[in-house]
């Protein structure tokens, strides 16, 4: 890939975490959070998508359209997932 394709891909994955923090709110970790599993379900899209020979909204050498899915994807479970609470259970 080449350097200006990384860096829109860059530039594409920040801004659907920028979204989804928009949408969901939360604080400055949140938005750290937010756009870390945006960068990593973007690429591991773009990447899953290359190894399947899959092509969906692509841009140049990136398929920028799995990319959104996955971030989206990622950010959506990583919600979940952070809202969980674990108790330890009572012995009787």
């Amino acid at each position: 890939m080449i350097l200006p394709t990384i860096v829109f891909g860059i530039l594409l994955a920040l801004a659907c975490g920028a979204l989804y923090h928009l949408v969901r709110g939360g604080s400055t970790k949140k938005l750290v959070f937010w756009l870390a599993l945006s960068l990593t379900g973007f690429w591991l899209g773009d990447t899953l998508a290359w190894f399947l020979a899959f092509s969906f909204m692509q841009i140049g050498q990136m398929n920028a359209g799995m990319g959104v899915v996955f971030s989206f994807v990622l950010m959506i479970l990583g919600d979940i997932l952070s809202h969980v609470r674990l108790t330890p259970k009572e012995e009787q």
